[in-house]
């Protein structure tokens, strides 16, 4: 196996062993050695089968894949959690991993005292850990909870410990399994901010998320499990985008409520922003849903939010999606350069204009996105806030007319 990489996988695999009734294991235990029965105690799962991929150090991948796919065993793999039944894995540095809900932490001890266990699993000396205490303890912000036994903590609570302590050990390779869903929007706001120094650090970072949307915008590239096969590896914008298409089951959509009432004066909680309101605007009136013909309708869309005025001034997206879900085109402020107006309250509104709307005929939705300055850390997303319904007067296939000219 090659010294270049921080993980280096090799014909990976991990099978467990289930199963029918309790006493066919005792069964293979006692017997399963020395005899083969004519009806085997159990059948072989193989929750991961033949993997290989390498990762360079300072890498940003993605792992992305459906429930049961295999992530969660993999990245398990990784930390040393679990051990591999066949292949090889080489992993090189520091691992700090934030597997699931406070996984790692004992729930009877308190949460000074599961700062100290978990930074010597980490590798941490006491010393060590009392250096970095503060720091630990201002970015966790659970106040006076922090002396008192963890199973009184909630969700947000665990996950805000759980990760300053992860990643305040400057480990060399951080492994992150949806473990960020779970904290609020301004802690949310706050790790990724962490998260992206990590990563202009130079530290390798394994991301599993079921947002596509964070996967490309974190991630250069995305590895996908499906089966526990890994069925593609590459750069994540590809790898996404393949992955969103084999989610492509044909669902009745129906338009987000926050078309339907203007709600302007909503303030953001502190940290985060929101998205009071979306609507689309078709020859002077207002809506959520529209019947465009291609190449001659003008659509306009007009999305409302807030942001806490402490925050830099945020950007928007707009996602189309075609009647497959599959995102046939998107819309960015923050790629296309352009600044936002937010009130004294940190209320503001922006508006897209897409003359002669360019989609070919088809049934489209659109997905509204609230973001930070950078287009990184996601908000708000709210689904299916308008629906379009294209005719077209050509015969042209596809989604999307061509700007063209002949020459000839």
């Amino acid at each position: 196996m090659s010294s270049d990489y921080a993980i280096d996988a090799r014909n990976l695999g991990k099978c467990y062993s289930l199963y029918e009734r309790p006493g066919d294991r005792l069964k293979q235990l006692l017997w399963g050695r020395w005899w083969q029965p004519k009806t085997p105690y159990f059948r072989d799962f193989w929750a991961l089968k033949d993997v290989n991929f390498a990762i360079k150090p300072g890498e940003v991948v993605g792992i992305v894949g459906r429930n049961g796919a295999g992530k969660s065993t993999l990245l398990q793999m990784v930390c040393g959690t679990l051990q591999a039944s066949t292949g090889e894995l080489q992993v090189k540095g520091r691992v700090a991993a934030l597997l699931e809900l406070g996984a790692g932490f004992n729930p009877d001890f308190t949460g000074i005292e599961n700062i100290y266990m978990n930074a010597a699993i980490l590798g941490l000396s006491p010393a060590q850990v009392d250096e970095r205490m503060a720091e630990i303890l201002a970015f966790a912000d659970i106040g006076d909870f922090i002396r008192q036994p963890v199973k009184t903590y909630s969700s947000g609570m665990f996950m805000r410990l759980a990760f300053a302590v992860a990643t305040s050990v400057e480990p060399d390779i951080l492994v992150i399994d949806e473990a960020l869903s779970v904290g609020d929007g301004a802690f949310a706001r706050k790790s990724f901010d962490r998260i992206m120094r990590m990563k202009d650090a130079g530290k390798t970072i394994l991301f599993c998320s079921h947002s596509m949307y964070q996967v490309e915008a974190l991630c250069s590239r995305a590895l996908w499990i499906e089966g526990g096969k890994l069925r593609m590896i590459g750069s994540a914008a590809a790898v996404t985008s393949a992955y969103q298409t084999s989610l492509n089951a044909s669902i009745p959509v129906a338009a987000s409520a926050l078309g339907e009432t203007a709600s302007t004066s909503l303030t953001a909680p502190a940290g985060t922003g929101r998205i009071n309101r979306v609507y689309g605007t078709v020859h002077g009136l207002n809506g959520r849903e529209f019947d465009l013909v291609s190449g001659e309708t003008d659509l306009q869309i007009s999305i409302e939010f807030s942001i806490d005025p402490g925050l830099p001034t945020p950007s928007v997206a707009f996602g189309f999606s075609d009647a497959n879900n599959l995102t046939v085109g998107s819309v960015l402020s923050a790629n296309d350069q352009v600044k936002l107006d937010i009130d004294a309250d940190g209320h503001g509104t922006a508006v897209l204009l897409l003359p002669r709307f360019p989609l070919l005929k088809g049934r489209y939705t659109v997905t509204g996105f609230l973001l930070c300055e950078n287009a990184l850390h996601l908000y708000e997303q709210v689904d299916a806030v308008l629906i379009l319904n294209v005719t077209q007067k050509g015969r042209e296939q596809g989604l999307v007319k061509l700007p063209h000219e002949w020459l000839a």
